[in-house]
Protein backbone atom coordinates (compact mmCIF):
# COMPACT_ATOMS: atom_id res chain seq x y z
CA UNK A 1 0.00 0.00 0.00
CA UNK A 2 1.27 3.55 -0.92
CA UNK A 3 0.51 6.27 1.33
CA UNK A 4 0.06 9.31 -1.70
CA UNK A 5 -0.68 12.82 -1.60
CA UNK A 6 -2.48 14.34 -4.76
CA UNK A 7 -1.77 17.78 -6.08
CA UNK A 8 -4.69 20.59 -7.06
CA UNK A 9 -3.04 19.21 -11.28
CA UNK A 10 -3.31 15.81 -11.09
CA UNK A 11 -7.63 16.25 -9.69
CA UNK A 12 -8.15 19.27 -11.94
CA UNK A 13 -7.15 16.64 -14.83
CA UNK A 14 -8.87 14.20 -13.16
CA UNK A 15 -12.10 16.12 -13.87
CA UNK A 16 -11.84 17.63 -16.65
CA UNK A 17 -11.51 13.98 -18.45
CA UNK A 18 -14.35 12.42 -16.41
CA UNK A 19 -12.27 9.94 -13.75
CA UNK A 20 -13.04 9.28 -10.84
CA UNK A 21 -10.42 9.63 -7.61
CA UNK A 22 -10.51 6.23 -7.19
CA UNK A 23 -8.95 5.75 -10.87
CA UNK A 24 -6.13 7.49 -10.10
CA UNK A 25 -4.48 5.34 -7.62
CA UNK A 26 -3.87 1.24 -7.19
CA UNK A 27 -7.09 -0.58 -4.61
CA UNK A 28 -4.86 -0.46 -2.20
CA UNK A 29 -3.66 2.85 -2.15
CA UNK A 30 -4.02 5.55 0.64
CA UNK A 31 -4.77 8.95 -1.07
CA UNK A 32 -4.96 12.27 0.81
CA UNK A 33 -5.46 15.73 0.17
CA UNK A 34 -3.39 18.62 1.95
CA UNK A 35 -5.92 21.05 3.24
CA UNK A 36 -4.87 23.75 0.68
CA UNK A 37 -5.23 21.40 -1.99
CA UNK A 38 -9.03 21.35 -1.25
CA UNK A 39 -9.31 25.36 -0.86
CA UNK A 40 -8.27 25.73 -4.48
CA UNK A 41 -10.49 23.32 -5.54
CA UNK A 42 -12.90 25.00 -3.83
CA UNK A 43 -12.18 28.38 -5.28
CA UNK A 44 -12.40 26.17 -8.94
CA UNK A 45 -16.11 26.02 -7.91
CA UNK A 46 -16.12 29.74 -7.25
CA UNK A 47 -14.70 31.04 -10.09
CA UNK A 48 -16.62 28.08 -12.09
CA UNK A 49 -19.13 29.56 -15.26
CA UNK A 50 -22.63 29.34 -14.14
CA UNK A 51 -23.29 26.52 -16.74
CA UNK A 52 -20.61 24.16 -15.28
CA UNK A 53 -20.40 25.35 -11.18
CA UNK A 54 -22.94 23.00 -10.14
CA UNK A 55 -21.15 19.99 -12.19
CA UNK A 56 -18.02 21.18 -10.46
CA UNK A 57 -19.16 21.45 -7.23
CA UNK A 58 -20.64 18.17 -7.04
CA UNK A 59 -17.53 16.63 -8.06
CA UNK A 60 -15.64 18.05 -5.41
CA UNK A 61 -17.83 17.38 -2.90
CA UNK A 62 -17.91 13.45 -3.95
CA UNK A 63 -13.72 14.53 -3.74
CA UNK A 64 -13.87 15.46 -0.54
CA UNK A 65 -16.14 13.18 0.79
CA UNK A 66 -13.83 10.14 -0.52
CA UNK A 67 -10.76 11.70 0.59
CA UNK A 68 -8.86 12.02 3.66
CA UNK A 69 -7.32 15.83 4.62
CA UNK A 70 -3.97 16.34 5.87
CA UNK A 71 -4.11 19.65 8.49
CA UNK A 72 -1.81 22.13 8.41
CA UNK A 73 -0.57 21.16 12.08
CA UNK A 74 2.76 22.29 14.05
CA UNK A 75 4.38 19.16 12.49
CA UNK A 76 3.52 20.37 8.79
CA UNK A 77 4.68 24.08 9.33
CA UNK A 78 7.95 22.77 10.35
CA UNK A 79 8.91 20.90 7.33
CA UNK A 80 7.37 23.52 5.38
CA UNK A 81 9.88 26.20 7.05
CA UNK A 82 12.79 23.43 6.16
CA UNK A 83 11.36 23.57 2.47
CA UNK A 84 11.19 27.17 2.33
CA UNK A 85 14.32 27.51 3.57
CA UNK A 86 15.98 24.99 1.40
CA UNK A 87 14.54 26.92 -2.03
CA UNK A 88 15.56 30.15 -0.85
CA UNK A 89 19.35 29.33 -0.46
CA UNK A 90 19.32 27.58 -3.90
CA UNK A 91 17.77 30.01 -5.27
CA UNK A 92 14.78 27.92 -6.86
CA UNK A 93 11.48 29.49 -5.93
CA UNK A 94 8.63 26.91 -5.81
CA UNK A 95 5.06 28.24 -5.57
CA UNK A 96 3.74 28.93 -2.08
CA UNK A 97 0.93 25.95 -2.67
CA UNK A 98 3.29 23.36 -4.20
CA UNK A 99 5.99 24.03 -0.91
CA UNK A 100 2.81 23.10 1.80
CA UNK A 101 1.79 20.46 -0.38
CA UNK A 102 5.52 18.79 -0.37
CA UNK A 103 5.63 19.76 3.86
CA UNK A 104 2.45 18.01 3.95
CA UNK A 105 3.35 15.04 2.22
CA UNK A 106 6.84 14.82 4.45
CA UNK A 107 5.32 15.57 7.33
CA UNK A 108 2.65 12.60 7.01
CA UNK A 109 5.17 10.23 5.32
CA UNK A 110 3.43 10.39 1.94
CA UNK A 111 4.43 10.22 -1.66
CA UNK A 112 3.45 13.34 -3.96
CA UNK A 113 1.12 12.39 -7.07
CA UNK A 114 1.27 15.34 -9.39
CA UNK A 115 0.95 16.49 -13.57
CA UNK A 116 3.95 18.71 -13.11
CA UNK A 117 7.03 17.02 -10.95
CA UNK A 118 9.15 20.22 -11.46
CA UNK A 119 7.10 22.23 -8.14
CA UNK A 120 8.48 19.29 -5.94
CA UNK A 121 11.51 17.63 -7.79
CA UNK A 122 14.89 18.67 -5.74
CA UNK A 123 13.45 19.19 -2.62
CA UNK A 124 14.78 17.49 0.48
CA UNK A 125 12.82 14.55 2.24
CA UNK A 126 9.98 14.76 -0.83
CA UNK A 127 8.83 11.71 -2.95
CA UNK A 128 7.04 12.19 -5.85
CA UNK A 129 5.66 10.12 -8.86
CA UNK A 130 3.53 10.58 -11.35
Amino acid sequence: MARLIADTSLLISAERRGQTIESLVGDSDDLAIATVTAAEMLVGVELAGARHREARRAYVERMLEGLTIEDYTLEVAKAHALLLAHVRRTGRPRGVIDLIIAATAVARDRIVITGDRSGFEGLPGVSVSE
